[in-house]
């Protein structure tokens, strides 16, 4: 009997198709403490059902807004996947959404994750799991569940993708940015912790220039490999602009600095009429972008527009409370400086204006 008269007489299983079913019950069971542990007002509910419950009602909120963000970690999954490092970028997934929320003045509640790989690797997906996990307590919302997809013949070998997604509430009132962002304003800048979660190609791009792998030592960074520097975490902002924005009403606008850069993302949050006067003098540009700049000949212009360069999280502030604000930001452990102002748009010239350089301070 042939081989294929033999199967279809026993009968082909979705094992035989690539799929494990009993390794996707095995990650459930592995992950159910790492969401536990995540657990908030509001999400009481254990993993298993066929969808996450959440009681808003619990949260205190007298007239919400529910705010929804949802982002991938790119290409930056590749330097995971090569180096084997995965658990990084599970935060990295949380933090490009709740970053995204806390512009908007809400506080992130729950968050939902989607996990897709060829053949599933236990061990893999619990060390990104366990990453999403971290990042869900970094910024205080609940993992309350998650979709786990074994697609053969979609990905191969240890490549998986990841997907995030994120909800969250604001009073209506507070709802950010302010109708009265105008001239004057005060534009403060909060550090990044590295290159985050954007300009992966670039990167890839450049480190293959520099002939040097992601096992080999960081050149700009002591006791760590290329790859362990690359791998660094996007900071999750929440917290210390939470703690803020429910004390004053100082705050008039927020501006996560993701892909884009300077250049493309501080716009989304002005008035048509005002310019950002930007002084990169003061940006902490970290050496991890320097050596970027120099291995690739990368263009000042094209870093603004492709990394943070060293600023994760822009805050315009009213003038007189500027001091405040960045002392208390600074006493909740963020590294703050003053990039410069808002002014008045002259005609159609654009709205961020840059003066000084970056360089390594």
């Amino acid at each position: 009997m042939s081989d294929g008269k033999q199967a279809q007489q026993n009968g082909v299983t979705y094992a035989d198709a690539g799929v494990d079913i009993n390794a996707g019950n095995a990650l459930v069971e592995v992950i159910k403490p790492l969401a536990k542990a995540t657990r908030r007002n509001g999400a009481d509910s254990a993993l298993g059902g066929f969808g996450g419950l959440f009681d808003l009602k619990a949260c205190g909120y007298k007239d919400p807004v529910l705010v929804a963000a949802n982002d991938g970690v790119g290409t930056k999954l590749r330097v995971a996947i090569e180096t084997g490092l995965n658990h990084g970028v599970g935060i990295d997934l949380v933090a490009m959404s709740v970053n995204d929320l806390i512009v908007q003045g809400a506080e992130p509640l729950f968050f939902l994750d989607y996990f897709a790989t060829g053949k599933l690797d236990v061990a893999q997906a619990r060390e990104v799991i366990a990453g999403i996990a971290e990042g869900c307590k970094q910024a205080g919302c609940a993992l309350v569940g998650g979709e786990t997809a074994e697609m053969p013949g979609m990905y191969h070998g240890k490549d998986y993708d990841l997907a995030g997604f994120a909800v969250g509430a604001v009073e209506r009132k507070r709802i950010l940015p302010a109708k009265d962002v105008g001239p004057g304003d005060v534009i403060l800048g909060l550090a990044s912790s590295g290159t985050h979660s954007n300009g992966y190609s670039l990167i890839r791009k450049i480190v293959e220039l520099s002939g040097l792998g992601y096992e080999a030592p960081a050149p700009f960074a002591t006791g760590k490999t290329l790859g362990e520097a690359l791998l660094v975490p996007t900071r999750i902002y929440v917290k210390p602009l939470l703690k803020v924005f429910r004390k004053s009403k100082s705050i008039k606008a927020l501006a996560h600095i993701t892909g884009g850069g300077f250049l493309e993302n501080i716009p989304r949050v002005l008035p048509k009429g005002c310019v950002a006067e930007v002084n990169l003098d003061v940006v902490p540009f970290l050496p991890v972008f320097k050596w970027l700049q120099e291995i690739g000949g990368t263009p000042e212009r094209e870093m603004l527009r492709t990394f943070n360069c060293g600023i994760g999280m822009i805050v315009v502030v009213k003038a007189k409370d500027a001091k405040a604000i960045a002392t208390a930001l600074k006493k909740s452990g963020e590294t703050v400086v003053t990039l410069g102002h808002l002014r008045k748009r002259r005609g159609k010239e654009a709205q961020v204006a840059t003066s000084g350089s970056l360089k390594v301070k």
